[in-house]
């Protein structure tokens, strides 16, 4: 009996160590499924210190002013050849383009027929070419050599027209040394006075100013003018008919001549930063080729209490915006760049910032300086000795001063009741 009863204490103390183990397994169990929820929940408290960069930006649209003169002459109708090139440099009173004459295909198919004559009639000569000959030979093979790598259309004209001219001397020459020659030479009067013609009777256009040469033309070039910011407004611009990117079409019958040094971009904000900011102001524009130009704040309208016009001044890529009248943008008001923190990392006593340093451990409050600071992250920086001096910090306390730095790992949320 008292075996029995032996073994059954045996039982019940083995159930209970069990019980007592499934217990302690759960209690184990349940704690490191918390803690995972916590790392999945929050991943870590620590946050190491990178370098950075923030930026304050916002998309815009912008309408292009520019300081431009268009240039047109009485024959529009006859159609432009032009001497100076889309986008290219000219100084004033300098030859831009050219209206074709009203006689132009004719005068030219006549000199074409002519040309063909005084082949010929070169060709039947038996005169054995000079010296002078040959060397006008081998300028006019340089010149078409030279032709085939030549993609300016002005060059291309300045070489035709070399070419006409080698090609002119050589029939002189045959036709001064040949038989035929008195023929010859009757046929080259004739074409040069065909050429005398075509010269006099087309009508050359100029600069009225040093600058950029477009022909891109679109009608308001009067209208957004330097000269009408008085003028304008947020209801005037946005009740003009424009497309957002859509590049200016050549202009057929007139060309403009563009100020290469500076141009405006007119733009309506609704933010924060268009309704405090000031003229002279320093921003920066970022163009939809990417590139990121200064600009300064030349005028600020203020419509009502919404909507802000703003004219920026830019004095870089102008040539890039010749193509349009009505862009996007990225406005940036400002950008910053040192190390780089989550605003949770940053606590606030009175008109001092601090952040929680780790390190092996310890962990120590350390007074920052926020240089700039938005929506989510911060750039901070140590503060030198000669600012904490104004900032009345002691001597002693200047020397014990710690200074955050690179890679260095600070606390997110940090309490710093719990630190000396």
């Amino acid at each position: 009996m008292k075996e029995q009863d032996k073994n059954m204490q045996m039982i019940t103390y083995s159930k209970k160590k069990k019980i007592i183990v499934y217990i302690v397994l759960m209690i184990i169990l349940c704690y490191v499924l918390y803690t995972i929820y916590l790392l999945i929940k929050q991943p870590t408290n620590i946050f190491t210190i990178e370098e950075g960069k923030l930026y304050q930006e916002e998309i815009d649209i912008g309408y292009v002013i520019r300081n431009e003169k268009v240039v047109k002459g009485e024959n529009y109708k006859n159609g432009i050849e032009q001497i100076k090139a889309e986008g290219e440099k000219a100084a004033k009173d300098e030859k831009i383009f050219r209206y074709y004459s009203s006689q132009e295909d004719t005068l030219k198919e006549k000199i074409a027929q002519l040309d063909t004559k005084i082949q010929e009639v070169m060709l039947k000569s038996e005169t054995a070419p000079n010296s002078d000959m040959k060397l006008i030979e081998n300028q006019i093979d340089e010149k078409v050599q030279g032709m085939s790598q030549i993609t300016d259309s002005t060059k291309l004209a300045e070489y035709k027209k070399e070419i006409d001219d080698l090609v002119s001397k050589k029939a002189k020459i045959a036709g001064d040394s040949s038989p035929q020659g008195s023929y010859l030479n009757e046929l080259i009067e004739e074409r040069k006075g065909y050429e005398s013609q075509l010269n006099s009777d087309a009508e050359y256009v100029t600069a009225p100013m040093s600058g950029i040469v477009s022909y891109k033309v679109d009608g308001f070039e009067e209208m957004l003018t330097p000269e009408n910011f008085s003028t304008i407004s947020v209801e005037y611009l946005e009740n003009l008919d424009l497309k957002t990117g859509k590049i200016v079409a050549t202009n057929e019958e007139c060309g403009k001549v563009i100020d290469n040094f500076s141009c405006y971009v007119a733009t309506i904000s609704t933010s924060e930063e268009a309704k405090q900011a000031e003229v002279g102001n320093k921003v920066k524009i970022r163009l939809s080729n990417n590139e990121q130009v200064s600009a300064e704040i030349t005028n600020i309208i203020k419509d009502n209490d919404e909507k802000t016009l703003l004219i920026l001044k830019l004095e870089e890529q102008i040539e890039e915006l010749i193509n349009y009248r009505k862009i996007s943008f990225e406005l940036i008001w400002w950008d910053s760049s040192g190390l780089k923190v989550p605003n949770q990392a940053i606590v606030k006593v009175g008109d001092l910032d601090y952040v929680v340093r780790s390190r092996a451990g310890y962990l120590s409050k350390i007074l920052v300086k926020v240089t700039k600071q938005g929506d989510k992250y911060s750039i901070i920086n140590s503060y030198s000795t000669e600012e904490l001096t104004k900032m009345g910090f002691s001597n002693e306390e200047i020397a014990e001063y710690k200074k955050i730095s690179l890679y260095d790992e600070i606390l997110l949320h940090p309490n710093l009741d719990r630190i000396e």
